[in-house]
């Protein structure tokens, strides 16, 4: 056997149990996950336990894709949560997907980050945070908004949401709807089942829920500066 053969042949022999591994992991949970492919799964540390990645969410499973784990999984040594980071790099994947087209936008004036928010029109929390907008703002922060209404569809707050998303001005729209409690009704094709959606795949469960630029999600309102300090920007 020449030279070359035999270095495909040791290649060969080398990955092949590493697609055949992650092949059975797709093949098991494929049963009950539709649409995962092998680009999903990835070794872990442990032997016989793989990372698996569903949209901007992370479960551990087995070999044989039989048995899941939800939990975080953290390096004891090197202290890293390798979970959280695989999260980061998730929603980082899912947010590039979004067109900011299909978003409420108030941007900073000097942008340094770029942060977006799941919101909900009626929450408490998210019109504390709006009528601090200025502040995000002028910290560099540029803010998208994504829709979340926790009611559910075809409720009063989601039908605020489509209103304002319907009308000329939406920035404004947004801004009266939460601080001043004015909305007028209107209707037109709209984004708002999409960010509901999506917010799914985020594993929102609260409002208002920020997605940082590098992935982290912070549940909750925080002010501009204990948000800059909480992500060390």
């Amino acid at each position: 056997m020449n030279k070359v053969l035999l270095g495909w042949f040791l290649l060969a022999c080398c990955s092949a149990p590493v697609l055949a591994d992650e092949a059975s992991v797709v093949t098991g949970l494929s049963k009950v996950i539709p649409n995962i492919t092998e680009n999903h799964v990835s070794k872990t540390p442990i032997e016989g336990l793989y990372q698996v990645l569903i949209g901007a969410r992370v479960v551990y499973a087995s070999e044989d894709g039989r048995y899941i784990l939800q939990g975080e999984m953290v390096d004891l040594v090197s202290r890293e949560n390798m979970t959280d980071s695989a999260l980061k790099t998730a929603r980082q994947s899912e947010m590039a997907k979004i067109d900011e087209k299909k978003m409420i936008v108030f941007p900073a004036k000097n942008e340094k980050h770029v942060i977006t928010i799941f919101s909900d029109i009626d929450c408490g929390y998210c019109r504390k945070l709006h009528a601090e907008i200025n502040d995000y703002t002028d910290a560099g922060m540029t803010v998208r908004y994504m829709f979340f209404p926790r009611s559910g569809p075809n409720t009063e707050s989601y039908h605020k949401a489509v209103s304002v998303w319907c009308a000329k001005d939406r920035n404004k729209a947004l801004t009266d709807a939460k601080l001043n409690n004015k909305v007028v009704d209107k209707t037109c094709e709209n984004p708002v089942d999409e960010h509901m959606r999506i917010a799914q795949v985020f594993g929102v469960t609260g409002t208002p829920a920020i997605i940082a630029d590098d992935g982290t999600m912070v549940p909750g309102f925080v002010p501009a500066n204990d948000l800059i300090q909480h992500l060390g920007w």
